[in-house]
């Protein structure tokens, strides 16, 4: 069985999500789709101009997962840039952070990403190994920010 694909942190979600060429005799544009994970990549490495390892640790995947997204974005912008064609802008495995999540009733400690914190705190979030309802915050914060963006509860029942 394949191992499952790691959460990508990322801290920046574009205001624009679409870039098309000006060029508009073009009937039926041909697009790419950039992953959000690609376009941090590239802010990282060829905006904010950190080094690999820099930039790996800040989206918390090894240095050669950030190799592999960072070649996956830059051919995608080569192929808009050379042939006109559009970027499109979107999904891709990412999460705004990365959280540790506890069940009460089995004991299961895992990693969750942020923007499953509504379903946690509305209870309708089941642990995946025995299906209980009773899941917290793994950094036992009491209500406070335990995590840079977590504003979870202590329990969630």
């Amino acid at each position: 069985m394949a191992r499952p694909t790691k959460w990508r942190k990322i801290e920046h979600i574009p205001a624009v999500p679409y870039f098309v060429p000006s060029d508009k005799d073009i009937p039926e544009i041909d697009k790419n789709i950039l992953k959000l994970e690609e376009l941090e990549a590239i802010r990282l490495k060829d905006l904010e101009g950190l080094e690999q390892e820099e930039c790996a640790a800040k989206m918390e995947v090894s240095r050669p997962t950030f190799q592999r997204i960072l070649i996956s974005a830059r051919e995608k912008v080569a192929d808009s840039l050379i042939n006109g064609k559009s970027i499109l802008i979107e999904g891709g495995n990412f999460t705004l952070n990365i959280c540790p999540v506890k069940c009460s009733h089995c004991g299961k400690e895992w990693m969750e990403s942020y923007e499953n914190l509504e379903a946690i705190k509305s209870g309708e979030y089941i642990c995946p190994s025995c299906g209980s309802h009773k899941v917290f915050c793994g950094q036992n914060c009491k209500g406070r920010a335990c995590c840079r963006n977590c504003r979870r509860q202590n329990r969630i029942e």
